[in-house]
C-alpha cells in the first residue's frame, strides 16, 4: 500500500488555499494533461462534505472514470475524498492547510492507495504507479499553489486601491 506525502508553502491565507484545493473548476484545469473532466456529481464550483464527483480521464491511453466523494472536512483545516468507484483498489486523499502566518500556509498531501490485481498490482506499483501518481499530483498540487498565490496576490492589490 504506497502511501504519497507532498508539503508546499504557499504564499496565500489558509481559506484562498482550502477552497482552491477543493475547487472542481480548477481540478481540471490543473489536469489537462489527462483531459481529466467532470462528468457526474459536483461538476464545477466547490465541492463540499458528503458529496460526490465522477471524473472521467485518460491515463496510460484508456479512458477510465473515477468516483470520488468527500468524507471528511474541517473547514478551513482539511478534507479528506475517498474513492468509490474506480481503477484503484481504494484510496484515502487527505489535504491538510496549517496557517504559517495571516498570508502563508502549508500544505500536506498524503494520497494513501492500493492498487488491484493483488501481486500483479504491487509489481505495477513498483514499476510505474507510485512514480507516475507522484508527478500527477506533484503537478497539481504546484497549480494550486499558483492558483492560490495568484488571488491572494489579487486580493492584496484590491485591498490597497480601496
Amino acid at each position: 500500500m504506497p502511501v504519497i506525502r507532498m508539503e508546499f508553502t504557499i504564499q496565500a491565507p489558509q481559506q484562498i488555499c482550502f477552497d482552491a484545493a477543493r475547487s472542481i473548476d480548477l481540478h481540471m484545469e490543473s489536469t489537462a494533461s489527462t483531459r481529466e473532466k467532470a462528468i457526474g456529481g459536483v461538476t464545477s464550483g466547490l465541492i463540499n462534505l458528503g458529496e460526490t464527483v465522477t471524473w472521467e480521464a485518460v491515463h496510460f491511453g484508456i479512458k477510465q472514470h473515477l468516483t470520488a466523494k468527500i468524507t471528511e472536512m474541517e473547514a478551513p483545516r482539511y478534507f479528506v475524498d475517498e474513492m468509490v468507484s474506480g481503477a484503484f483498489k481504494r484510496f484515502h486523499h487527505t489535504h491538510e492547510f496549517v496557517p504559517l502566518g495571516e498570508n502563508e500556509t502549508k500544505m500536506l498531501d498524503t494520497f494513501d492507495y492500493s492498487s488491484p490485481f493483488g501481486i500483479l498490482g504491487k509489481l505495477f506499483d513498483w514499476l510505474v504507479l507510485e512514480a507516475y501518481m507522484t508527478r500527477f499530483l506533484r503537478t497539481r498540487n504546484e497549480y494550486i499553489k499558483q492558483a492560490a498565490e495568484a488571488k491572494a496576490r489579487a486580493l492584496q492589490q484590491e485591498s490597497k486601491k480601496s
